[in-house]
């Protein structure tokens, strides 16, 4: 199967190891670090989490913590040895398994992400995340049975996990391959994740899939809602992708993945 860039596929982020090493329940330094890295001063945040680890070696909870500060911070490679660390101390912790797998999806090494996604899965059967993701793994590899598959399970076991419903939508309303497209599925699941958050890349979805079911005018009037939106976010950097694939659903032509 050809690799696909899935343009609209988000990544699910992170789980946060919400439970705190003992020395820190007090530690104004706990409080200001924390409050940083919620702020995006991540630096603050690692500089904690090591103080931590300084501490006690083996404080899982601080390496997770701090490897989520790096993965933030876009290093993502000290963010995999934070989280291999974590493995080491606990072969079982399935958050740093789905973790790291998430760091590794960001290096673009699909492979090494299954893997990883996979033993959270073993681990904890009912990550819904974990299936997501994955799905999103399989799909940049081109195995479409195996992404539909995952989103499917991530939709049975979340069936309020928006980005599972938005990102199979997605595949059956532009994948290159017909036998994966469906429209008319293609636009009920765009709907239920649009129903559950109203976001730019979602209405994108929709849109695809509206062209997808040959819905033309609704596909265009979502195209442009989602324009509208990306320049009230400001998150302006997408502009050429949506105005692109605005410009085939005014020309009658469904956007497909190249």
């Amino acid at each position: 199967m050809k690799k696909i860039l899935f343009a609209a596929l988000l990544l699910l982020s992170p789980a946060v190891c919400l439970t705190f090493p003992v020395w820190a329940e007090t530690s104004q330094d706990l409080k200001a670090g924390t409050t940083a890295a919620n702020k995006s001063d991540y630096d603050a945040a690692i500089a904690v989490w090591t103080k931590a680890i300084e501490i006690d070696s083996k404080d899982v909870n601080a390496y997770c913590n701090r490897g989520n500060a790096w993965y933030d911070k876009g290093d993502y490679d000290k963010a995999i040895a934070d989280w291999t660390k974590v493995i080491k101390i606990d072969s079982k912790h399935a958050i740093a398994y789905y973790n790291r797998g998430n760091a590794w999806a960001s290096k673009g090494n699909h492979s090494k992400a299954i893997a990883d996604y996979t033993k959270a899965i073993e681990i904890e059967p009912k990550h819904a995340f974990a299936y997501g993701n994955r799905g999103l793994a399989w799909g940049e590899k081109g195995d479409y049975d195996k992404a539909i598959a995952d989103f499917d399970k991530a939709i049975e076991i979340g069936p309020k996990c928006g980005l599972a419903y938005n990102n199979l939508a997605w595949i059956m309303a532009t994948c290159p391959e017909g036998t994966y497209r469906d429209g008319k599925r293609a636009v009920e699941l765009a709907e239920k994740a649009v129903a559950l958050k109203d976001a730019a890349n979602r209405l994108g979805t929709l849109a695809a899939a509206y062209a997808e079911a040959g819905r033309f005018k609704e596909a265009i009037k979502t195209q442009e809602m989602a324009i509208t939106k990306l320049n009230q976010t400001g998150e302006t950097k997408d502009l050429p992708q949506y105005e692109e694939h605005l410009s085939s659903y005014k020309a009658g032509k469904p956007w497909r993945e190249k």
